[in-house]
């Protein structure tokens, strides 16, 4: 046992030394588990490693839908909730300690006392994907989507790759998969801590032969405190990345066109990408290419220039242009990111996981440039801690100008709960500073408000990674819809 885990969790062995042949026979008797299975990420590699053939536990002290309906399927869900240090046994190979968890946890001070090697998601990760050609997907915004767009066209395409992606994509199982024998691991590079105790970045954990950053704009206030701090977060990804690596960066950002002009380790290769030519015509956006025009399911600027480094990623995977556009054509998004939910009688609906200023930035002028005759609704919801920072609120400026109508929600209840003050609803306007913008702190009234807004061609653009206190979206869509039938 011993040996077999020195060998597949890298203690101390070159991968390339590896003889997966004669490792297959320990496959079946790895022992994982998991502190904090509930989460989005974990869940998904429980079920990756479960269905490659290892044997997974967890715990969990709450686990909500569709992680709960999804561990139920593998037969992973733990039979009861909280946290049980006599599962933490000796003939565990390794714990992967999740962020929900707390540094105090019962089970990982138990692993500690054990001896057990404690990983944490990303540095697994890692240890997974040593043998294959790394491709990370990093910054501020649009990481999902493109990582989803690689994905579909590799998908489209059956070329054979590992993976790791933060929403569920359409054709794929599950948001993580680990195999032997797939030659690329293409996975979602986020800022954010690895663990309650590993401070660093998922993303420098990674240490890709190709990377690709999309954006810099200053989030997770409640870790970075200044933009300084965040910026050097990034300073430090390009620094990390394999020796004759490739960095693919978007040059229509000014601070991604700062860091590619510092002196970067003399061997690495940069991949500018900028706006591709395009056109929308009836509410439907069109691509040109050598004379080629293919029609997008997606669209928006950020959109198109999240395709466009996706294209450069596909590029060095041995894709080339021909292939790329002819897959992307079938790509529908991926889920949350402005998705459409509803359309009808010239009303239409989209939910997007928008929430940082950049986001609703781009998100709102997207949607009121494809609809330009529509009455666009925007309606966010300020949920994370660095939204419901009066520190960070006036990052929100202008954030939803190109909205006909903005609403705002938060919930006081979230305020309690991330231990910040009371939020003053004329602090929240001030400091988006649109003109008739409306401040919500009650899911009736924001419900009631929109029902009245409900009207033909009108666009309802619901930005939140929470969900607005319980707003049914399936019973809001619905209802419109009787209405708009009448």
């Amino acid at each position: 046992m011993r040996e077999m885990n020195r060998l597949l969790m890298g203690g101390g062995y070159s991968s390339k030394k590896i003889n997966f042949t004669h490792l297959s026979k320990y496959l079946f008797c790895m022992k994982i588990h998991f502190i904090a299975i509930g989460g989005s990420a974990m869940h998904n590699l429980a079920i990756a490693l479960h269905k490659k053939g290892y044997r997974v536990s967890g715990s969990d002290d709450e686990i909500f839908d569709p992680s709960r309906r999804r561990l139920l399927q593998y037969g992973l869900l733990p039979e009861a909730y909280g946290w049980f240090p006599e599962k933490i046994t000796s003939d565990l190979d390794a714990v992967i300690l999740g962020m929900h968890a707390r540094a105090d946890n019962p089970e990982l001070l138990r692993a500690r006392e054990q001896g057990l090697r404690v990983y944490s998601y990303p540095e697994f990760l890692y240890e997974q994907s040593k043998d294959k050609t790394r491709v990370v997907i990093g910054g501020s915004h649009g990481k999902t989507t493109i990582t989803s767009m690689i994905l579909h066209v590799l998908h489209y395409h059956k070329i054979d790759t590992d993976y790791m992606v933060g929403a569920q994509l359409e054709g794929f199982e599950v948001m993580v998969r680990l195999s032997g024998k797939a030659p690329f691991m293409i996975m979602e590079g986020d800022e954010y801590l690895s663990s309650p105790i590993d401070r660093r970045p998922k993303f420098h954990l990674y240490k890709p032969h190709i990377a690709l950053l999309s954006g810099i704009a200053w989030d997770h206030i409640n870790v970075f405190p200044s933009f300084e701090t965040y910026l050097e977060q990034f300073r430090q990804f390009i620094r990390i990345i394999e020796e004759n690596g490739k960095l693919i960066y978007c040059e229509e950002d000014p601070e991604l066109r700062k860091l590619s002009g510092e002196a970067l380790h003399p061997s690495l290769n940069l991949y500018p990408y900028s706006l591709p030519k395009h056109e929308i015509k009836d509410g439907n956006t069109f691509i040109a290419h050598k004379d080629q025009r293919y029609s997008l399911r997606i669209f928006g600027k950020h959109n198109l220039l999240n395709l466009n480094g996706a294209r450069l990623v596909c590029q060095q995977l041995g894709v080339n242009d021909e292939m790329f556009f002819e897959a992307i054509e079938s790509f529908q998004g991926a889920s949350n990111r402005l998705e459409k939910i509803f359309e009808q009688n010239g009303t239409v609906i989209f939910r997007d996981f928008a929430h940082a200023p950049s986001k609703l930035r781009a998100t709102t002028a997207a949607v009121k440039e494809q609809y330009p005759e529509k009455t666009v609704v925007a309606c966010m919801e300020l949920h994370t801690f660095s939204s419901l920072n009066q520190d960070f609120l006036d990052q929100y400026a202008g954030a939803m100008d190109a909205a006909d109508v903005a609403l705002v929600f938060f919930s006081p209840h979230a305020l309690q709960m991330k231990k910040l003050p009371d939020l003053d609803p004329a602090t929240v306007r001030k400091a988006f500073g649109k003109e008739g913008l409306e401040v919500y702190t009650d899911t009736s009234l924001l419900k009631g408000r929109l029902e009245k807004l409900g009207q033909r061609q009108a666009c309802f653009l619901f930005m939140s990674s929470g969900n607005f206190g319980g707003l049914n979206f399936n019973a809001f869509a619905t209802d419109l819809k009787s209405r708009l039938n009448e």
